[in-house]
């Protein structure tokens, strides 16, 4: 069989795009990819790798209540890869974070209002510590692309259950007369064995958007059986500072049940992030690219951290 050509690849995958009015797509696939890498400053630390998959399906929004635009169900797994200022730290003492893997599936559904305000309620269920195979998924990456040896992992988290849950609130705060400028708010809880703490921060977007029922920022470009305009062609730059709350997170201090991990630390209370990002999305698909800047997570030595996102998805 010969080989398929790039440009067939790509003619494929944005074939959604001139006929968007006539398409009417119910699921999405998609993976996103997080690494301190695609900031091209050569650094290589806490939080340094993450790899993610996700499947949504739209309920048929002719079964919903009155005051529904949508209901979507998320199916997703993932894998989060933490290491100390370098993933070469043989000498706990010089560790100012600890190794550490986070793996899970995850389940959630969200419920998109007239109003534009969004609800998210969701669980994942996995496990950190060697169970999570981070020393397994970084060597090979280093080997792979040739960089330097990894060492430090034998003092890693130990194994956990990890169980948590989860909940985001937006709403839509002000969009302009030519509507293409809007803000949202943002609020976010995470309770469980992981992760538990609460965020607040703000979404800027300008370009053009699409209403937050209707729009990737809320991941609701897919509708089954709708009675409502089909999403258009989305282009635009966003920013989201968020202020977090943080009451325990198992890849820094252990487990809260029976930690017997050799280098552990407590977390900083009050943690800053901001987000900036650019987003382009079709009928069929998106390609989102953002970096991540946040200010100091550790009662340690470490400093402030910063990584990349790169984001692809396919609606059929």
């Amino acid at each position: 069989m010969a080989k398929l050509k790039p440009w067939f690849l790509i003619c494929f995958l944005f074939s959604g795009t001139t006929t968007a009015g006539a398409q009417n797509f119910k699921n999405e696939f998609g993976f996103k990819s997080e690494n301190d890498s695609y900031l091209l400053n050569k650094q290589d630390r806490y939080y340094t790798n993450g790899l993610f998959v996700y499947f949504r399906h739209a309920a048929s929004q002719k079964k919903l209540g009155k005051k529904y635009k949508k209901l979507i169900y998320e199916f997703s797994g993932g894998q989060k890869i933490y290491n100390p200022i370098s993933g070469y730290r043989p000498n706990p003492v010089k560790q100012d974070r600890p190794f550490a893997a986070y793996l899970y599936l995850g389940a959630n559904a969200s419920y998109y209002y007239k109003n534009e305000s969004v609800l998210k309620i969701g669980v994942d269920i996995g496990t950190i510590g060697p169970k999570a195979l981070g020393k397994e998924l970084q060597v090979f990456l280093h080997k792979m692309v040739g960089l330097y040896e990894v060492d430090g992992w034998q003092y890693q988290i130990k194994n956990d259950f990890a169980f948590n849950l989860y909940a985001q609130y937006t709403n839509l705060l002000f969009r302009n007369a030519d509507k293409n400028l809007d803000f949202s708010l943002e609020s976010a809880a995470n309770l469980g064995t992981t992760f538990s703490s609460l965020g607040l921060g703000i979404l800027a977007r300008t370009g053009n958007i699409n209403q937050l029922f209707n729009s990737v920022s809320t991941n609701s470009r897919i509708q089954n059986k709708a009675e409502i305009d089909k999403p258009k062609t989305e282009f635009f730059f966003y920013v989201k500072p968020q202020l977090s709350i943080v009451a325990y997170d198992a890849t820094v201090s252990g487990s809260m049940f029976n930690n017997d991990s050799e280098v552990t630390f407590n977390t900083k209370p009050l943690v800053f992030a901001q987000q900036l990002g650019i987003n382009y999305s079709t009928s069929r698909v998106t390609i989102d690219y953002s970096l991540f800047f946040k200010s100091r997570e550790i009662k340690s030595t470490a400093i402030a951290h910063q990584y990349g996102s790169i984001s692809v998805l396919y609606r059929f």
